[in-house]
């Protein structure tokens, strides 16, 4: 029997952190929950998640040298997963309620305030994810994901590169199309809540724990 890959839930001083360890827990990992900076470049997979406000999680992952964890472990091709606001701070900046404050930069844009009727967008919702995904890999095209969220990636920016493979972008709609993930190289990250989405959310973390 294999060893279950052993992963580290980012402790930055964000919620959430239980629920995403139980969820990887049942989707086969060994998950270890810290602000340890070695383990969490040394893990097999490195989880940052993420609730409310922007700029509280960016500067509490500021302050666990998050970014230069980020650099280490992507430079060395070891997968991060980022979860709802964990995958808003790899954005260059965000700007809520008139406040900006810059991200860890790994992908350019901003996150901004979802042009919406209803906010926030609260519950259940489909994803249009790209064929060759192999984050969504053997899902139905009409699955559904939980999201809670005001603000979102409106637009993706990061321009492709020769002879790079681009990023692999899936979308949801809210008012309007944002992104919902994203696969670029060993950085992957939803702005859903994979630990809240039942069935669906553990089949992509087994995708995601497979590539470990």
């Amino acid at each position: 029997m294999s060893t279950p890959p052993h992963v580290v839930v980012l402790d930055y001083g964000s919620g959430n952190l239980r629920s995403a360890e139980r969820a990887l827990e049942r989707a086969g990992a060994k998950v270890e929950v810290t602000a340890d900076s070695r383990a969490a470049i040394d893990s097999d997979g490195l989880v940052v998640p993420g609730v409310g406000a922007f700029a509280a999680c960016a500067a509490g992952l500021r302050a666990v040298g998050g970014e230069r964890i980020l650099e280490q472990r992507l430079a060395g091709g070891r997968p991060v997963l980022g979860i709802c606001v964990g995958m808003q701070v790899l954005f260059e900046r965000g700007v809520e309620f008139g406040e900006e404050a810059a991200g860890a930069g790994q992908w350019p844009g901003t996150i901004e305030k979802l042009q919406a009727d209803v906010l926030p967008h609260m519950g259940w919702n489909t994803v249009s994810a790209p064929a060759d995904s192999q984050l969504f890999a053997g899902m139905p095209a009409d699955e559904r994901f939980y999201f809670v969220h005001s603000f979102a990636a409106r637009r993706w920016e990061m321009e492709p590169v020769e002879p790079f493979t681009p990023p692999k972008v899936t979308w949801s709609h809210h008012g309007e199309d944002f992104v919902a993930a994203v696969e670029n190289g060993p950085l992957w990250a939803t702005q859903f809540h994979p630990e809240k989405s039942g069935d669906a959310g553990r089949r992509l973390l087994e995708n995601w724990l497979a590539v470990l």
